[in-house]
């Protein structure tokens, strides 16, 4: 089992079947700016993502582009997967992908370990599958088709038709679990977030599970079920076994025990197989359950999930050749309630970008450091006795800090952001209302002209540690431009949970030239 300080955060591993779009980069962000802050904060921390490349769906896709499944994911994992966590300045510490031999050794391992014990068998299957979901449907994912697909059934989540699929399959003794799982949400309220989510688990679980096929024989692409290679292992219990197979299971045991359990961020429509399937594999192969798994809600454009296939997928780089890969941090995770599903909107992201951005943090980071250039020489000022004003600043950045940190903790990322822009808020009201500009006109008021600008210039310090999980780009040229690198060491060795302690920049730093941390985007012209 994992250290107490051991953090170990998970996106889902995506499909290579397409290139990804912004609902996909949301979930690494999320994941990201959780894995840096609990790296920040002196956690023992590690972060995975990577690709799901087996399945029938690959296999097809593989096929109609004129290559192989194997080299349609080297093509798709190199020029668009690892590509996206640059754009939008991923710090992940592991890549998986399913067609490693570490990984797929190890689901071998794991799938005898189970049919060892007795709780795999074999059997014949019928039932209705969508390939985009790789998987067979339940009644309630089941619609009737309209338009072209009218007098069809089709996939409630894909809207394209299902296939009556027969075959001879091996079945996880899935029905054995109902009741230690219903007993493991009952015992942990917290184990599957948000509420809406777990109640969502709960029901489907109470209405009974059935066993589980967890082979496929009308294809080969995928890990070779060790004990009949005619079978190949069905694509997501090969891909759920990533979590363990990417820490060491089976080959790394002290590395496992380090990291295991995890926390899994996954988008709700596969919340099921994370919240339902993925624990009661693991309860048959005697491992310890995930610590969390967070359904976070959908991106929606006009009013519907986003999605490639329906061509409503917008590329990242749409969004951060213009605005900057820390904008499109930032607004995700700001505009969206996390856990609960958010439209987008280029009108709304532009305006966030302007009025948050750069009037509100950019603009407050370049109008301190001017005066702290134009009054004091560049020269941090010592600050005198602190008003009830100046107190003030410092709770709320005591506050801010605490706040967020048991936000992010809850993963409410949201409310860190907004808890943390309190501080925004404030020091720009704060420096309104008093004035230093005024102030500089009499030499008397040097001493509070000090005061001032030293409480502004210790809370931007302050937000520059609290936003690096979000803003990494921005913080580290403020960081820079305090004159903190030189005092303090590098931003990312900042203690996040200490942030809060007012007071940490010494006065005697020299700030430096600050360009502007959000620059003007001009319309584009038609």
């Amino acid at each position: 089992m994992a250290s107490g300080n051991s953090f170990y955060i998970t996106t889902p591993i995506f499909y290579v079947n397409d290139a990804p779009h912004i609902g996909h980069a949301y979930t690494e962000v999320a994941a990201d700016v959780v894995a840096r802050w609990h790296r920040q904060a002196g956690d023992d921390t590690w972060s995975l993502t990577g690709t799901d490349e087996h399945g029938e769906k690959i296999l097809r896709t593989a096929t109609a582009n004129g290559t192989t499944p194997q080299k349609w994911a080297d093509k798709l994992v190199t020029e668009a997967w690892k590509p996206l966590l640059e754009t939008i300045d991923i710090q992940n510490d592991d890549f998986i992908r399913t067609t490693e031999e570490r990984h797929e050794s190890s689901v071998q391992l794991f799938l005898q370990r189970l049919y060892d014990d007795g709780y795999i068998y074999s059997g014949e299957y019928e039932a209705l599958y969508c390939v985009g979901c790789e998987e067979f449907k339940p009644q309630s994912e089941i619609v009737n088709g309209t338009g072209p697909f009218e007098g069809q059934k089709v996939c409630a989540i894909h809207s394209k038709p299902l296939e009556l699929l027969k075959e001879k399959n091996y079945f996880f003794r899935m029905s054995d679990f109902t009741e230690r799982l219903l007993a493991l949400y009952e015992e942990r309220p917290d184990f599957v977030q948000p509420e809406s989510a777990r109640n969502e688990v709960i029901q489907f679980v109470r209405q009974g599970l059935s066993d589980l096929s967890i082979s496929r024989s009308s294809f080969d692409w995928g890990v070779k079920v060790p004990w009949d290679d005619s079978h190949v292992v069905y694509v997501w219990f090969d891909a759920l076994l990533n979590y363990i197979t990417a820490v060491g299971y089976g080959q790394d045991e002290a590395n496992f025990d380090r990291r295991w359990p995890a926390t899994h961020i996954v988008g709700k429509d596969i919340l099921r197989f994370h919240a339902v399937i993925w624990p009661a594999m693991l309860m048959a192969a005697g491992l310890e359950v995930p610590k969390q798994i967070f359904g976070h809600g959908w991106l929606l454009v006009g009013g519907e999930k986003m999605s490639k296939s329906k061509l409503t997928g917008i590329a990242p780089t749409e969004i951060t050749d213009t605005f900057g890969s820390d904008a499109f941090r930032y607004y995700f995770l700001r505009a969206i309630a996390f856990g609960q599903d958010g439209s987008f909107s280029w009108e709304d992201l532009s305006a966030r970008y302007q009025a948050e951005l750069a009037n509100g943090f950019g603009n407050l980071a370049s109008r301190v450091v001017a005066m702290v250039t134009k009054y004091f020489d560049g020269v941090v000022p010592a600050p005198a006795e602190y008003t009830d004003v100046d107190l003030a600043i410092q709770e709320v950045v005591k506050k801010a800090a605490d706040d967020a940190d048991s936000s992010i903790d809850a993963l409410a990322i949201h409310d860190a952001l907004a808890s943390i822009w309190t501080i925004v808020d404030e020091l720009n009201g704060y420096i309104t209302d008093s004035e230093p500009w005024a102030l500089a006109k009499d030499p008397a008021n040097a001493a509070r002209l000090g005061t001032v600008l030293y409480t502004a210039v210790d809370g931007l310090r302050a937000l520059a540690v609290l936003l690096s999980p979000v803003l990494p780009q921005a913080t580290h040229k403020l960081w820079d431009a305090l004159g903190a690198a030189e005092a303090l060491g590098a931003l990312v060795d900042q203690p996040i949970r200490d942030a809060g302690r007012f007071g940490q920049l010494p006065a005697g730093s020299t700030v430096s030239a600050l360009q502007a941390l959000f620059p003007r985007i001009e319309p584009a012209v038609a």
